[in-house]
């Protein structure tokens, strides 16, 4: 009977220590599961930190482009009022001399003088071809090679053309000096406010305001030129409203 009684203690201990180990075990083991929650914990708070400071980032440069953005477009929308009341000026100007049975010739050449300057100043569009035309009907004016009726429609188309190509959202083609060289490209044309283009070489960027003239700048970010792809395609297809996001290309001065 001793020994039945001696083998039930021993057992009893064993249980015991074995007991004891697992719960060891158990322990250690949530304390590990504890440490690791908490390392993930501290891991996502700081990504939450990293993060707020990428979104304040994100919208004080958002904040920054939308006020020069503003300041471009009440430029632009200045010029074009500019524009529109020099052809007023000029249009009073005729009406008057014509109701005084006057030459109108003198008006009409500082009309083109007028238009030519706002040219140069503006978007480079076409500029050489438009400063051309106008050149041509200044010489032909001053030869008496058009009368003066016909001269006065000619300006009026062109003050016609100068006010709607500042909303004009379109795709053309024109040769662009890139890097000192000429180059023939796509121009991806946003009103008078942006202007990006794509070479044959598959270069793409945009015009860039240059001391008193104007630059191309090549862009070379791989998510910049896919933006730029996907404008030239959405217009090719003719898809000129939505939501297009774009490097930023607003005429601005080139930052030193």
């Amino acid at each position: 009977m001793f020994r039945t009684y001696k083998r039930v203690v021993l057992s009893t201990v064993v249980c015991m220590a074995l007991g004891t180990a697992s719960l060891h075990a158990d322990n250690e083991n949530i304390v590990k599961s504890i440490m690791k929650l908490r390392a993930d914990v501290e891991a996502l708070y700081t990504k939450i930190d990293d993060n707020k400071d990428i979104y304040k980032a994100e919208m004080k440069s958002n904040t920054m482009q939308s006020a020069d953005s503003e300041a471009q477009i009440n430029r632009q929308e200045t010029a074009l009022k500019l524009a529109e009341l020099e052809l007023l000026k000029v249009q009073t100007k005729i009406e008057e001399a014509s109701n005084k049975n006057k030459s109108i010739k003198p008006m009409l050449l500082d009309a083109i003088h007028s238009l030519r300057g706002i040219i140069e100043k503006g978007i480079p569009f076409k500029t050489k071809e438009r400063l051309a035309d106008l050149a041509t009907l200044q010489k032909n004016l001053i030869d008496e090679v058009v009368t003066e009726e016909k001269a006065l429609l000619l300006i009026w188309a062109s003050y016609d053309d100068t006010i709607r190509l500042t909303k004009e959202i379109g795709l053309f083609k024109q040769e662009i000096m890139l890097e000192g060289e000429p180059k023939m490209a796509k121009i991806a044309k946003i009103g008078s406010v942006m202007m990006y283009f794509a070479t044959p070489d598959d270069q793409v960027g945009y015009v860039i305001k240059k001391g008193k003239g104007y630059g191309y700048k090549v862009v070379s970010n791989k998510e910049d030129i896919a933006k730029i792809v996907n404008l030239f395609d959405s217009l090719q297809k003719q898809i000129c409203t939505g939501f297009f996001s774009l490097p930023n290309a607003l005429i601005l001065s080139e930052s030193k």
